[in-house]
């Protein structure tokens, strides 16, 4: 049985939208002074798609938690006796995984591991597990990448033992056509409104991110759909909050970005890396990291015209390590500001930091605060993007990079076996 895609209008997301994108207009300048434009000439802005993609995602959660839980009997059946679970994708669609694996682990009390899906295109021995019950998860905003189908044909053909399920925002896409009906395959669409128009992922990331935290959820579907109903008003509260606080930040002299994040929050952290590198067509070079790891040699990326992003945990343990890097960045003045996002800030303040102080999120522990962390460093690369008088909805003047990567040779896996 495969999942559907609803239209704009029978999820009813369309008024729902309008009226939430309205409110986040009118009480915050730094949107209003954008979304007053003209369409056409947003266009020529180059924000059109972006800025309203990242605005409308807590209004997108709870249609996404609905899709998931009516396939509720279908998932609980596939993570039944599952020995192993495998996430895949390539480059936002990965950190997805990223984001979801640690939380899945737990949850599942089965080995998971998130994986580019140009591992399994290059060698699916080293990472598979060799043998019993595995479910590939395939996340993938449109689904037409080249590798997207081209692991799962391979993985069909020579890894017979594995199942699959694929998240995706494209009901056309490939990933989404090409197995329907295919026993061993299983689909979930999510709203045509999710498969972003803006060459950066921003509602898909979110929306795959929360889709996927039901597999660890399908026991309780009423917790999923609480916790995701609680990040919908948490999601609000930080676009109502600190969008003007992001804006402002985003046209700091900065001209580098480190991000950190610990467990499901690096995910959220490598996404953000990859929203400023794109959005900035590489002006602005990031990269993520761990707290702890951080110490071991990328410290010396820290000069003085760097943003040190920081994605605060809520866990007490994984909180003070994370003080500790901070108080020994202060000390030794690293980096032009520090921005720290998180639950509960109880920080003095400091000359060179931004604190973003989230509220409620005591609802909610990490592994669904990371979809708070990748709003944030959406909003601050959209923001850099205007500030260094580049087009969000496709920074690459030169097409070096685009929405959907372009076709490239698919070699042969004929031959390999588990």
């Amino acid at each position: 049985m495969n999942g559907t895609s609803g239209t704009e209008s029978e999820s009813g997301l369309g008024p729902q939208v309008r009226c939430w994108m309205e409110e986040w207009a009118a009480k915050v300048p730094a949107v209003g002074l954008l979304l007053l434009r003209s369409q056409a000439e947003q266009d020529v802005a180059g924000y059109r798609h972006t800025l309203p993609e990242i605005g409308q995602q807590p209004v997108t959660w709870p249609d996404t938690a609905q899709r998931a839980l009516d396939m509720a009997p279908e998932w609980r059946a596939l993570c039944a006796g599952v020995e192993a679970v495998v996430l895949t994708g390539s480059g936002s669609s990965q950190f997805a995984g990223d984001c979801l694996a640690p939380f899945l682990q737990q949850a599942l009390r089965v080995p998971v591991r998130s994986l580019g899906t140009g591992q399994l295109l290059v060698d699916p021995r080293g990472v598979l597990p060799q043998s019993g019950r595995c479910l590939v998860v395939s996340l993938a905003r449109s689904g037409d990448s080249p590798e997207s189908c081209a692991a799962v044909d391979a993985l069909l053909e020579h890894q017979p033992h594995c199942e699959h399920l694929a998240i995706t925002c494209n009901s056309q896409g490939r990933l989404a056509m090409n197995y329907r009906g295919q026993a061993k395959f299983h689909l979930l669409v999510l709203d045509e409104r999710t498969a972003d128009r803006s060459l950066m992922m921003t509602s898909s990331f979110t929306n795959m991110v929360l889709a996927g935290k039901f597999l660890g959820q399908v026991a309780d579907g009423a917790s999923y759909r609480a916790s995701v109903e609680a990040l919908a008003g948490m999601g609000k509260s930080l676009l109502l909050e600190h969008t003007g606080t992001l804006a402002q930040a985003a046209k700091l002299p900065f001209r580098s970005a480190v991000f950190l994040g610990d467990g499901c929050r690096h995910g959220a952290a490598r996404e953000s890396a990859l929203k400023m590198l794109e959005s900035t067509a590489g002006r602005i070079p990031a990269f993520a990291e761990t707290f702890l790891g951080l110490r071991h040699g990328p410290m010396c990326a820290l000069h003085a015209d760097t943003l040190v992003v920081a994605y605060l945990s809520s866990a007490p343990v994984a909180r003070a390590y994370q003080l500790d890097l901070i108080e020994e960045l202060r000390q030794k003045g690293l980096g032009l500001v520090r921005l720290i996002a998180g639950e509960n800030l109880e920080l003095a303040p400091h000359a060179d930091e931004i604190h973003l102080n989230r509220r409620g999120t005591a609802e909610v522990d990490d592994s669904s605060a990371v979809v708070l962390d990748a709003m944030t460093g959406q909003l601050l690369a959209l923001f850099r993007s205007l500030h260094e008088g580049l087009k969000p909805d496709w920074p690459s003047e030169d097409g070096r990079i685009s929405r959907v990567v372009g076709g490239f040779r698919i070699h042969s896996l004929l031959g390999v076996t588990a």
